[in-house]
């Protein structure tokens, strides 16, 4: 799923493993998030948003196929 959540972590001053520790996941996790090789799941997409003051859909976008439904 296309994310921001790697220019609002650089914007906030934060490194992936400060992120992590302040939502409860590993580093791992937010490095597969920002690489797009994980959805997170939906408490930790809530998590994302409220720790950057932001709505889910600010950070987060999904994938559509060519119909306009999620993939």
């Amino acid at each position: 799923m296309k994310n921001v959540v790697t220019t609002r972590r650089e914007a906030a001053g934060l490194s992936q493993g400060e992120l992590a520790e302040e939502v409860g996941v590993t580093r791992q996790t937010i490095n597969a998030i920002e690489r797009e090789r994980y959805d997170p799941s939906l408490e930790l997409a809530f998590e994302l948003a409220d720790h950057f003051d932001c709505r889910i859909e600010d950070l987060f976008e999904p994938e559509l196929d060519g119909n306009g439904s999620e993939s």
